[in-house]
């Protein structure tokens, strides 16, 4: 690469322009984030004896997803319930609820480019009009006066992009932490990271942000969830068949964007 000064053998790495070290560095964690996520998915793919109930359902790997849903459950049980019950007694409900907007309007960015990959340029623009309103009138978004000003809330990411371009979903996974899955949508937990521009603004102890932000969008989202979950394992004869339907139900209903499905899609009896 002549005249950039790459090509020089006493180089170091340290010393390469800043933009360009930042953005190794943000390479590396996205591709080491993207390879744990993967290796959790081929874990979840261990080799178990298949059924033709497992082969219709498309859950070839039901064995080995329903011990990772026990283990799942554990993690649960001794640290992700208590911290939650602690969250909810340490921040009051218009704490949680500012939390929750702020932690939202972090997902803008990767939600827009997302809209673009997909060719959803009215939402794409919708994506950014809250960004903008809710970064500066609503204090950095903690507030969401956006959302009184009728400006629509949409989440996208890169699971749905690979949808719509027509790449098929896999065998249903159960990951560890990460919960109810496919190959496709594992993928995508790791690209969205690598698509995130925040993730290349350089700021100090930028892991630990990382690992801040992501630990609260956990915390948040069981916060938001968890009378849901709890009421659907008391209700379930088999809790796991029904988490599995469900996620099935909402990510096909995320990727037609909330529309209705066209007659043509629909299968034939």
């Amino acid at each position: 690469m002549e005249g950039t000064g790459l090509d020089r053998p006493g180089k170091k790495p340290e010393n390469l322009p800043f933009p360009l070290t930042r953005a190794r560095k943000s390479m590396r964690v996205s591709r080491a984030l993207g390879l744990g996520i993967c290796g959790l998915a081929l874990t979840a793919c261990a080799s178990a004896p298949m059924t033709p109930e497992m082969i219709a359902n498309n859950d070839p790997y039901e064995a080995t997803n329903r011990e990772t849903l026990k283990f799942n459950g554990k993690i649960d049980r001794y640290f992700v319930i208590p911290t939650v019950a602690l969250y909810f007694v340490l921040v009051p409900e218009g704490g949680r609820r500012s939390v929750h907007h702020f932690l939202e309007n972090l997902t803008l960015p990767t939600t827009f480019v997302n809209d673009m990959l997909q060719g959803e340029m009215k939402r794409g623009s919708q994506t950014v009009a809250r960004f903008l309103v809710n970064s500066t009138i609503g204090f950095g978004g903690f507030l969401d006066p956006a959302s009184k000003m009728k400006i629509p809330d949409h989440g996208e990411d890169f699971g749905q992009t690979l949808a719509t371009w027509g790449v098929g979903e896999g065998p249903y996974l159960m990951l560890p932490f990460f919960g109810p899955s496919n190959p496709r949508d594992a993928f995508g937990l790791g690209a969205d990271v690598a698509l995130d521009p925040t993730n290349y603004i350089h700021y100090k102890q930028h892991l630990w942000w990382f690992a801040g932000q992501k630990y609260f969008t956990i915390l948040d989202l069981r916060a938001q969830t968890y009378t849901t979950v709890q009421g659907i394992q008391r209700s379930s004869v088999d809790y796991y068949a029904s988490l599995r339907s469900l996620y099935r139900q909402l990510r096909e209903n995320a990727i037609r964007n909330g529309r209705a499905v066209k007659s043509e899609d629909l299968p034939d009896f």
